[in-house]
């Protein structure tokens, strides 16, 4: 019988998946010093000052839009998911800082020419499947200024086929995220089964990310309009198969 494979992600599941879970074991995984490090890296792989307009795709709960925000950018942040966006909104709140947060698909953006810089960071990029994801890159690219710059943080798939286990187990209290990874090798997607084990209840979630390669960037970014393409590794790093992140800086 043939292998049945899975090329895209619906929104219901990424609904699903990006709850309130995800917050409640935000900071057991992304520690604010961790965060700290990655606004500042953003900040200086896409070259911002003070009053530079940013596009987070993908922004999640702003634990790094707030961040650029309170350097100074003008940030926007969007993102599919209202429960992770009222965090977001809150926190920002709560630091005295201007964020326009926006509900919203990614594939479908309202913006042109507006934005000096955008940015889809911790595997935000990928969801759906081949034409859905390049359709992303073309509105990014049609949502920036003539100059801009789009950064892309992707795991490093070499990097991921060393690992050892597939299983990662991250514990708040006694709450417990435990994520079962596996790689589909005929539609180069990596699968993610999420098991949360909170308040007496468990919780099962999927998600699923198509794994590009550098070479598939530049192929996909200069075709949505982008002039030079650029990796890095890790936080900005030289990027070689031991990075655990491809980071990729496209310019229009």
């Amino acid at each position: 019988m043939q292998q049945q494979t899975r090329t895209t992600v619906s929104l219901s599941e990424l609904d699903v998946y990006f709850s309130e879970d995800y917050i409640h074991f935000g900071d057991a995984v992304n520690p604010p010093e961790i965060s700290d490090r990655q606004a500042e890296s953003i900040w200086t792989l896409l070259s911002l000052v003070q009053g530079s307009s940013v596009l987070e795709l993908g922004c999640g709960y702003g634990r790094i839009t707030n961040r650029l925000a309170e350097r100074g950018a003008r940030v926007t942040g969007l993102d599919i998911s209202p429960i992770l966006l009222q965090k977001a909104e809150a926190d920002a709140t709560g630091l005295g800082i201007n964020v326009e947060y926006i509900l919203g698909d990614m594939r479908i953006l309202p913006w042109r020419g507006r934005f000096d810089a955008a940015f889809l960071w911790y595997t935000t990029f990928g969801y759906f499947d081949d034409a859905d994801n390049e359709g992303v890159l073309r509105e990014a690219a049609s949502s920036l200024r003539k100059g801009g710059r789009l950064l892309i943080h992707h795991p490093n798939h070499f990097a991921y086929l060393r690992q050892k286990s597939p299983v990662y187990v991250v514990q708040r209290n006694d709450d417990l995220r435990i994520d079962i990874m596996s790689d589909d090798v005929l539609s180069d997607r990596r699968n993610l089964e999420r098991i949360i084990v909170r308040d007496g209840c468990v919780r099962r979630t999927h998600l699923s990310f198509r794994q590009y390669g550098f070479s598939e960037y530049v192929r996909m970014l200069r075709s949505a309009g982008f002039e030079t393409v650029d990796a890095f590794g890790d936080e900005g790093g030289e990027f070689t198969s031991e990075s655990s992140y491809l980071v990729v800086v496209a310019h229009k």
